[in-house]
């Protein structure tokens, strides 16, 4: 009691083999043979490009992310600011 035996097992084939198709079952296998195929050679791609980055000397430009002050704006002799005032 608890284990299968060979007939539960063919069984269970049969009823996947009837829900899915055999042609449906083969792709699918084949596409996740591509899919590791694929994730391989990435992997592969991706360690040759980390270790030229670490040797690579620093760039001269600064980071993108960098944000300069304002510009300062010559100011005009005898020019006043106008400012608001609440109305009291």
């Amino acid at each position: 009691m608890g284990s299968f035996s060979i007939w539960h097992w063919l069984i269970v084939l049969l009823v996947v083999l009837l829900l899915f198709g055999s042609g449906k079952i083969s792709n699918l296998m084949g596409d996740l043979a591509t899919g590791i195929k694929s994730f391989k050679k990435n992997m592969k791609d991706d360690e040759p490009d980390a270790s030229l980055a670490e040797s690579a000397p620093p760039a001269a430009t600064p980071p993108a992310g960098t944000i300069s002050g304002p510009a300062a704006q010559p100011t005009q002799a005898g020019a006043t600011s106008q400012t608001t005032r609440p109305a009291a």
